[in-house]
């Protein structure tokens, strides 16, 4: 399947928007200035996409919030049915739509048709959620009293989403926005707006009202100050880096807006780690930890990055790791078998190279990989590394690259404890404090996503306790999904997306009092 040709159905279907969504209408900037979408598997142009700043944004808020007069009007079951018309689109068009993802972002074609199915269902699970939005009544302690509670639409949401996972990051942010009663205003990466717009697009066919779904795209300082200084923006969600994560909860402080964060660590210590204790099913912890390390070449916010292995199935474990990884076929995402796609920029690759320079400097040796792919571009090698130890800049730093850094080399040592002794948050006792694998996975600012592979209930139980982490993996390595909250501790993030929990965000709480109930 050839990239242009691709391109060139999916702007007859005209699903390849170009412009952005601005109170229903599709708009050029202002000033006529435009941005480049690269395919990065073969680094040519796919589109010229509107460059938009902060005046445009301003115009998308305000069609966002006249839109939220009406639509947080709407009954439950009314916007339940709009959203089921944009999810039942979105699963009509998702050969085009994965192609799309497969164009800007370099994802295996197949893995972006599974991302299309995710990313949908966190629109299907909206359209269900929207009817469950309860109240409460109140018992008075007083009799001529009656307490009651409303949960209502927070307003204009400003929704800011990375480039990894263009639909679902939408998706999981919009979907139950809209549910609840809010508008919404996204600004997706400069990287991969397409789908941003082609989902846009659906939301048109659906019959979503004007104004309820904005799209702006271009200029981030300009776009990201015009939502944060908007008094009629009252929540921002992000997902992206802690540094831009923290200026944006800054800002949002200004207006007093909610904020809902669930972001990636960039140049903190520590990330998500990898637990494989030697009772564990060898193939199942194999599975599970190349589906999480290498899933869209490893950027993603909860990939395993730190793998630590129980001495009793080290060697058995590390040369599997090998053998499976050396199978990965690397190359165009349109190609038939391909399950590694390039990085999605050359500052990626050049990220990667200079993290394993350091850690090679500093003694650690490249096992597997280790270089740029002979296919040239943003392409790289999947990567196994071995002697890692804290000291070096990739045993700390996010990475969101197909390296894995396989601490396990550093041989954690398992010590028999009796049960009534043991620490839950020490549960090793290597032979220096270091190789203590839950205090090692803790030892960071970062509390995302983490991972356990084990057959001892009692252990996997402990552990996930134990894990100062938002999301424990015990025995699977694919753990997202609509139905469960998504977010993290620490600086990993604020709030939860996903599930039942995530709807709660998007909305505000109102307490009234009814008195004086006994006059006649």
């Amino acid at each position: 399947m050839d990239a242009q040709s691709v391109a060139f159905q999916l702007n007859n279907s005209g699903l390849l928007r170009t412009q952005g969504l601005i109170g229903g209408k599709w708009t050029e900037a202002y000033d006529g200035k435009t941005l480049k979408v690269y395919n990065p598997a073969t680094g040519e142009s796919i589109a010229d996409v509107a460059c938009m700043g902060g005046r445009e944004t301003e115009d998308a808020i305000s069609s966002a919030y006249d839109a939220f007069k009406s639509w947080s009007k709407f009954t439950a079951a009314e916007r339940s049915k709009f959203l089921r018309k944009w999810y039942d689109l979105l699963t009509t068009h998702k050969e085009e739509l994965a192609q799309i993802i497969t164009l800007e972002q370099g994802k295996p074609l197949k893995e972006a048709l599974g991302v299309i199915t995710y990313g949908a269902g966190f629109i299907e699970f909206a359209v269900e959620e929207a009817k469950r939005v309860y109240g409460d009544i109140i018992p008075s302690p007083l009799s001529d009293c009656r307490l009651f509670v409303l949960k209502q639409p927070v307003g204009v949401v400003g929704a800011i989403t990375p480039w990894n996972f263009p639909l679902a990051m939408i998706a999981r942010k919009v979907g139950p926005a809209l549910a609840c009663g809010c508008t919404a205003v996204i600004k997706p990466s400069e990287l991969t707006p397409l789908m941003a717009l082609a989902a846009a697009e659906l939301s048109i066919q659906a019959g979503i009202p004007p104004g309820v779904v904005n799209v702006v795209m271009g200029n981030a300082h300009e776009i990201g100050d015009a939502l944060l200084s908007s008094t009629q923006v009252r929540k921002i969600t992000f997902t992206g880096s802690t540094a831009v994560g923290k200026k944006l909860m800054a800002g949002a402080a200004g207006t007093v807006k909610k904020y809902i964060s669930s972001r990636y660590l960039w140049k903190l210590d520590g990330n998500t780690p990898c637990i494989i204790f030697d009772d564990a099913d060898l193939d199942i912890a194999l599975k599970g930890t190349v589906a999480a390390k290498f899933r869209n070449s490893g950027q993603t916010c909860i990939c395993a990055n730190r793998i630590l292995v129980q001495e009793g199935i080290y060697e058995k474990f590390a040369n599997a790791l090998i053998n499976a990884v050396q199978k990965l076929k690397v190359g165009d995402g349109f190609s038939e078998g391909v399950g590694q796609g390039p990085l999605i920029n050359e500052a990626a690759v050049q990220k990667v190279e200079s993290l394993i320079q350091d850690a090679t400097s500093k003694g650690a040796r490249v096992i597997l990989g280790g270089k740029r792919h002979r296919l040239g571009l943003t392409f790289y090698e999947p990567t196994v590394i071995g002697d890692v130890n804290n000291e070096m800049h990739i045993s700390r730093d996010v990475t969101y690259i197909a390296v894995s850094r396989d601490v396990a080399l550093t041989q954690v040592t398992l010590v028999p404890v009796e049960r009534k002794h043991l620490d839950l948050l020490h549960p090793f006792c290597g032979s220096k404090l270091k190789r203590r694998p839950v205090r090692i996975a803790n030892d960071t600012n970062a509390g995302l996503g983490s991972y356990i592979f084990t057959d001892n209930v009692q252990r996997s139980w402990h552990v996930a306790e134990a894990l100062e982490y938002g999301i424990v993996g015990v025995n699977e390595g694919l753990i997202s999904t609509e139905v469960a909250p998504f977010g993290g501790f620490k600086q990993s993030g604020l709030g939860r997306e996903g599930s039942k929990y995530g709807m709660d965000d998007y909305l505000e709480i109102k307490y009234v009092c009814l008195g004086n109930m006994n006059r006649n």
